[in-house]
């Protein structure tokens, strides 16, 4: 991919698909095992950061970028979802996620149905505080679940206790969110077909709307990949995987939510998460905050990571990039067959060149996909084999 090593970016204009904008909040209270995001415990930062720091940071990024874009040939389009992530957004409160807010419309045009999430741990969530996240405009709550499982948790270093996340789901329902998520990680050394059992038991007694599901990934540089390279704990197994999903995915349908991305369920079309469908159809969005992504019209560039350098850099003027690049078509064509076609609606044949439909139809005679309305959908079996379906149109 071609790339500048200069940070500010070389925008050209909207791409007129939706748009949407992505906080994140590098703060976390300790670190998971598993977790190589760009966070950052209080003990790790000392004095240089601080979310008083970050959040004026926050504030001057945002109207650098509201005026980068209103440079642009066509209209700053309207926000039409917001997404707080980290990190623990939660951290926060709900008076510090409601800033975030405030600081977002004081510079961009949301859209009157825009889409407002953030993620939270249930540890640092109550009754007042979804009550407040209501009152700000939140529309929408992901809650970091992972497992029922006590001893589970323990391996992924996760503070929260195990019926948390579903006593934390019943108050955000009870504050009036009609649109809750929760997180489950699946594949954890040591999990039994009983431990997912119970997570799936809990996850449909809290009544949420929204499931996703996470293979475990071994992240090199994490503590989790540590204690496995020191033969500690085993490594996920494939297979072991593969019948986790399908137990998943039979439970939750089910139930009544049904997969609308790979990893993704759903109870219905107003439950699933826009602001990541936008990501998956090649959508518009600006992220805010250390070590953020954005695209814009087919510009891609990333922050500054460390919340410290990031928040000097926002005094300077011109956005905190650490670089930038414009994709190549090629770039484009293989990142649009591995996102389509890991939804539900599928991957539109017309998006394939000769070689990529001549594949299509032999993945389809396979098994792994159908062909439906011009489209080429994955089937059960191809969702466990997405990344090798994705390989066979591209080769």
């Amino acid at each position: 991919m071609p790339h500048s090593d200069a940070s500010t970016p070389v925008l050209r204009d909207f791409g007129g698909g939706p748009f949407g904008i992505y906080i994140h909040v590098p703060f976390c209270a300790t670190r998971c095992g598993y977790c190589d995001f760009n966070t950052y415990t209080a003990g790790e930062l000392g004095t240089s950061a601080s979310p008083e720091s970050w959040s004026a940071a926050l504030r001057r990024e945002l109207a650098t970028a509201a005026g980068q874009f209103a440079a642009l040939p066509s209209p700053t389009p309207q926000v039409e979802t917001i997404f707080v992530g980290g990190g623990t957004p939660s951290l926060l409160g709900a008076d510090g996620l409601a800033r975030v807010l405030d600081s977002i419309r004081a510079e961009f045009d949301l859209a009157p149905d825009a889409e407002v999430t953030t993620e939270s741990n249930p540890e640092s969530t109550s009754p007042a505080f979804f009550d407040g996240l209501r009152a700000a405009g939140f529309t929408r709550v992901s809650l970091g679940m992972q497992s029922a499982a006590a001893h589970v948790l323990a391996v992924l270093d996760r503070t929260h206790t195990p019926g948390r996340a579903v006593a934390a789901a019943r108050e955000a329902r009870a504050a009036g969110f009609d649109h809750v998520n929760l997180d489950l990680i699946y594949g954890t050394p040591g999990e039994r077909d009983s431990d997912l059992d119970a997570s799936l038991d809990a996850v449909l007694e809290a009544g949420v709307d929204h499931v996703s599901a996470y293979s475990l990934i071994v992240e090199d540089g994490t503590a989790l990949a540590r204690r496995v390279r020191r033969g500690e704990l085993p490594a996920p197994d494939d297979d072991v995987l593969a019948a986790r999903y399908e137990r998943i995915d039979a439970r939750l349908t089910a139930a009544g939510l049904t997969w609308y991305e790979v990893s993704n369920w759903a109870a219905g079309d107003a439950a699933r998460c826009r602001h990541n469908l936008g990501y998956w159809d090649g959508g518009d969005w600006l992220g805010a905050g250390p070590g953020a992504h954005s695209h814009v019209g087919g510009v891609r560039w990333w922050n500054i990571k460390h919340p410290a350098r990031y928040a000097d850099h926002t005094t300077h003027g011109g956005l905190p990039a650490a670089g930038w690049e414009a994709p190549t078509a090629a770039d484009r064509y293989l990142e649009r067959v591995m996102l389509a076609l890991r939804l539900r609606t599928g991957l539109p044949l017309a998006d394939l060149d000769a070689p990529g439909v001549a594949a299509a139809h032999q993945v389809a005679a396979d098994g792994l996909a159908v062909l439906r309305d011009d489209r080429l959908i994955l089937t059960d079996r191809g969702r466990l084999l997405a990344d090798g379906v994705v390989l066979k149109l591209l080769d």
